[in-house]
């Protein structure tokens, strides 16, 4: 059936909904409830037929009739909780604390401090939550011996974390995308089984997510701090105030349960290491087994088990944080807390996963981005589409604060539209998508990353959004124009280097209007 104008009600009343109630589960809960009425309607007893549609969608996640268990998406789901037991068990070990004691015998500058919280940021890129809250952690004593606000530590956490989750297919958001990309590529028989292939070739086009890596790596090494973080680098730097304590209690500071005992630097870099190796590992078996006619290098990682291999890396990854933590000697009470604990905080961001699967497979059904298509199509420059969704889902996860949420609605949105209009502008266009959800998440003060790096920083959250916002529109500028020209050109190198030059112009721009902060004297 046709549905025109009217397929756009579900993901719509869901934005509407989430703009109103800040509540991303009931919203999408409400999209699906609607669209798979209006999937079966004009059927005898519809809402019967509505009903089962949505529970085969949520059954299917666990168990596939006739196939036995889901290994995709339940096996994505088991990695979740695994990863957040991991990371449990590295702050009862006192891992994270180890290595920050460590770091600050060894790095002797505030251009160090930065760097060596930014690097932290890529290599711990299995989470965004993970990620927020260790490297937050793990970095404060070394950045708060070298006077680095506390606002500036949050950016460099909000600025790597989410970024480089988002391109990197050995991580839950790299997971959970490929899952949708994966379905989506079905529905247009485009590059049909090749999602991995294609989140690869997605990766250098998120032009947000590369540039907000760079701009980091920038502002540490120019000294770059302007707006508002310009007052709080001046005040940690002379006066030594990190943070500014009369807006009450810092957040994180003690709403951690603190470790038995000091732990060692071990016990966070064995099971991190671990888990990469293990993922990796397994996923060229997994790609050869699955290879035909002799594996290659680009054949392995077309036909590798994404799901699996996290699900057997993180097992493995697990088992090595159980046995450092009996090392230790951490007491068996802590420990089960420590595990119930990680379980519950993937909790929310598996609600999301499931509904997100879910309200896929309604949009779908609808066909709700090929009438956007037909609107589009002829009335809109092909070559603004990509600047064009960036924007748009820079807008949206803004709105509602979830990043996720975003990729659930827009992304088969995006692929839908590229299918009717021109089927090579696919990966492009949901690589806006991403890229924009990203941005969009790092300005919004609903955003869950963004209230973890606050956390994790031991910044006020407030202080936290008002600062990286200058940061992330430079960024998005820069952005904008690297979509512009590769929505021109098709080209992902000439998109990269605009977007280079841009950002090289703005910082530039910036450095001469702000110049370095003039530094008395930093304790040593």
């Amino acid at each position: 059936m046709e549905h025109g104008i009217f397929s756009l009600l579900p993901p719509v009343l869901a934005l509407i909904l989430v703009l109103i109630t800040r509540r991303v589960l009931l919203s999408l809960g409400v999209g699906i409830l609607v669209g798979a009425l209006m999937v079966h309607q004009g059927e005898e007893q519809f809402i019967n037929a509505a009903a089962g549609d949505i529970l085969s969608t949520v059954t299917g996640i666990f168990y596939v009739p006739g196939d036995g268990v889901n290994t995709w998406e339940f096996y994505i789901i088991l990695f979740l909780f695994l990863l957040g037991m991991i990371a449990a068990l590295i702050t009862v070990t006192g891992g994270a604390r180890a290595f920050g004691e460590w770091a600050v015998t060894k790095v002797k500058t505030r251009t160090g401090a930065q760097f060596t919280s930014a690097v932290l940021g890529i290599i711990i890129f299995i989470d965004d939550y993970f990620n927020s809250l260790t490297v937050g952690n793990v970095s404060r004593p070394l950045t708060d011996r070298h006077r680095i606000s506390r606002a500036k530590l949050a950016y460099i956490v909000d600025s790597t974390a989410a970024p480089m989750c988002v391109i990197s297919p050995i991580s839950s958001w790299g997971a959970y995308i490929i899952t949708i990309i994966g379905g989506i590529l079905a529905t247009h028989s485009y590059m049909e089984g090749e999602a991995l292939q294609a989140f690869l070739l997605i990766a250098p086009m998120n032009f947000y997510a590369v540039l907000a890596i760079t701009a980091v790596f920038a502002a540490a090494w120019w000294r770059l701090d302007f707006g508002p973080m310009r007052r709080h680098e001046m005040n940690a730097l002379n006066t030594g105030e990190l943070v500014n304590r009369s807006r009450g209690p810092v957040p994180g500071e003690h709403e951690t349960e603190e470790p038995e005992h000091t732990g060692r630097v071990a016990d966070l870099l064995i099971p991190i290491a671990v888990l990469i190796g293990a993922t990796v590992l397994f996923m060229i078996i997994t790609g050869i087994q699955a290879s035909e006619g002799g594996a290659t290098v680009l054949s392995t990682f077309e036909n590798t088990d994404v799901a699996s291999s996290l699900l057997y890396g993180g097992l493995i990854s697990f088992a090595s944080a159980v046995i450092l933590a009996a090392v230790r000697k951490v007491r068996v009470p802590l420990i089960g807390a420590a595990l119930w604990s990680g379980i519950k905080s993937m909790l929310p961001a598996i609600y999301i996963l499931i509904f997100a699967w879910t309200i896929v497979s309604v949009i779908d059904q609808l066909g709700t981005g090929e009438y956007l298509a037909q609107l589009v199509d002829g009335s809109i420059p092909l070559m603004m589409l990509p600047v064009l969704v960036f924007l748009l889902a820079g807008f949206m996860a803004f709105s509602t604060g979830t990043s996720w949420g975003t990729f659930a609605i827009m992304l088969p949105i995006a692929g839908d539209i590229a299918a009717v209009v021109d089927i090579t502008m696919m990966l492009p266009m949901m690589a806006a998508v991403l890229a924009g959800s990203i941005f969009g998440d790092h300005c919004s003060p609903i955003s869950d990353t963004t209230i973890l790096s606050s956390t994790g920083a031991g910044s006020h959250h407030i202080d936290h959004v008002v600062t990286q916002l200058p940061y992330a529109i430079v960024v998005a500028v820069s952005s904008s124009a690297a979509f512009l020209v590769l929505g021109a050109s098709g080209s992902t190198l000439l998109g990269l280097a605009a977007g280079f030059i841009v950002l090289a112009l703005l910082l530039f721009g910036i450095r001469l209007a702000a110049p370095p902060i003039q530094k008395e004297t930093v304790s040593s």
